[in-house]
């Protein structure tokens, strides 16, 4: 995804100029760990989505672990993590009683 952005012009002062370059550092570590937190959420939806009821328990215990990693680094918003781990919460338990039922 190329950006449009026109290139900023440099900064004069050496604390601009340092801090540009640890801008380029955290933009890309932020990224990194943006990309993580969503690749997380998507496991545990496709196994839901498969209905494979252990495979989306253990994706869901991982992705907990990841959601308050990157909350508490402030990437995302804490009631934003919060939020996605109820409602996936309720389709993994969705999941395990619709299970439940069905072997009953």
């Amino acid at each position: 995804m190329a950006s449009t952005k026109p290139k900023k012009k440099n900064p004069r002062l050496a604390s601009g100029r340092k801090r540009a370059r640890q801008d380029v550092k955290l933009n890309a570590a932020n990224t990194s760990l943006r990309s993580k937190y969503r690749t997380s959420v998507k496991n545990v939806e496709k196994a839901v989505a498969a209905g494979d009821k252990a495979k989306a328990t253990e994706a869901f215990g991982k992705m907990q672990s990841v959601v308050d990693t990157i909350a508490d680094k402030g990437i995302f918003h804490k009631n934003k993590a919060a939020r996605d781990k109820s409602r996936l919460s309720a389709k993994v338990k969705a999941l395990a009683t619709a299970a439940n039922s069905s072997a009953a």
